[in-house]
């Protein structure tokens, strides 16, 4: 498939292949919407599983892909073919094979965490206010005919704990405060001053504080990348420094937490609850019966898909892709292996 429809306005039009993801076809809205982004200045070609792979990379100087799926065997493709830059519509680079992408000789940049935050953040604020509200159970006793019940709980005074103090931890806390809920926040960075002015702080704290932060907090959110040095960062032992009654939020990758020892907690009930969008395997067992108790919320990885999210990954692509036509760097680079 194949979309030239404006004029051009940058430097030069490149040759692009865009790769959704797989099993998703391009008329899908959202990947149609980054297909028409990045075509509308260049020349750009949607990849075709039901044609041979080889000479769709052929002339192709820069790859957009939707999922950040793309296999070695296509990136072998796209360095034979000499594709000069991969860009991925994606955050997170732990399902992108980065390292075989650099030693392949082709740059590589990224959407950053921005362009998804507020709808990150959107989304663990939306499963605080459930746990808040014992929605689970409200809305089936609306549905049984009995009323005011249960209470739900205060949100002012609880404490949150932010584990990755990055865009979509900053989102958050400018979320829960006006409710009054008080925050430490937990990062390997030091924290910019014109972040730190924007939300007060009860706590900033480094790695090593992590788990003084997490035994005093009332509800833990984890907003982390996931690379070998992050995976089950909240781990067994962690997941028993909580108290039984906090709260445990998720919308930034499932192995960040060990599932199966969180589950247990949970099951056991030794946690207050859960509000997950994201899973170690995807798609998960929905029939685990952790996902029936009436303190467990969740969703299908849709934390951050906003329809915001799509058109500005879908700009970013564009302007990236407007960037390399005129000489420039792209934005979102990566340049070093993931540690």
């Amino acid at each position: 498939m194949t979309v030239h429809d404006a004029p051009d306005m940058a430097e030069r039009r490149l040759r692009v292949l865009f790769l959704p993801q797989p099993g998703v076809p391009v008329t899908d809205g959202r990947t149609y919407r980054h297909l028409a982004a990045v075509s509308e200045r260049h020349d750009t070609r949607a990849f075709d599983d039901a044609l041979p792979a080889a000479p769709q990379f052929e002339g192709v100087e820069v790859v957009v892909d939707m999922g950040g799926n793309a296999s070695r065997k296509k990136i072998d493709l796209a360095a034979a073919a000499g594709v000069r830059h991969f860009q991925v519509q994606t955050n997170g680079l732990d399902h992108v094979e980065v390292e075989h992408v650099l030693d392949k000789g082709i740059t590589l940049s990224h959407c950053p965490g921005y362009l998804s935050a507020e709808a990150l953040a959107q989304s663990a604020m939306m499963f605080i206010l459930l746990l808040a509200g014992r929605y689970k159970q409200a809305a089936e006793n609306f549905h049984g005919g009995t009323y005011y019940d249960p209470e739900g709980l205060r949100l002012d005074g609880k404490k949150l704990a932010i584990v990755g103090y990055g865009a979509s931890g900053l989102q958050l806390a400018l979320r829960a405060h006006p409710f009054g809920i008080r925050i430490s926040a937990v990062d390997v960075r030091v924290i910019p001053t014109e972040v730190l002015d924007q939300v007060p702080l009860d706590f900033l704290g480094s790695p090593e504080d992590l788990d003084d932060v997490i035994a005093e907090c009332d509800i833990l959110s984890v907003h982390l990348h996931l690379h070998r040095g992050t995976r089950h960062v909240i781990d067994r032992r962690r997941i028993g420094l909580l108290k039984p009654t906090a709260w445990v939020i998720n919308v930034a990758r499932g192995a960040l937490i060990d599932e199966q020892a969180l589950y247990a907690a949970l099951l056991a009930g030794n946690l207050g609850g859960a509000g997950l969008d994201v899973f170690e395997q995807e798609p998960p067992d929905s029939a685990h019966p952790v996902f029936a108790l009436p303190n467990v919320y969740a969703t299908p990885h849709t934390a951050g898909g906003t329809e915001s999210t799509t058109d500005n990954r879908a700009r970013f692509a564009a302007d990236n892709l407007d960037r390399i036509a005129r000489g420039e760097e792209p934005r979102g680079l990566i340049t070093g292996r993931i540690t």
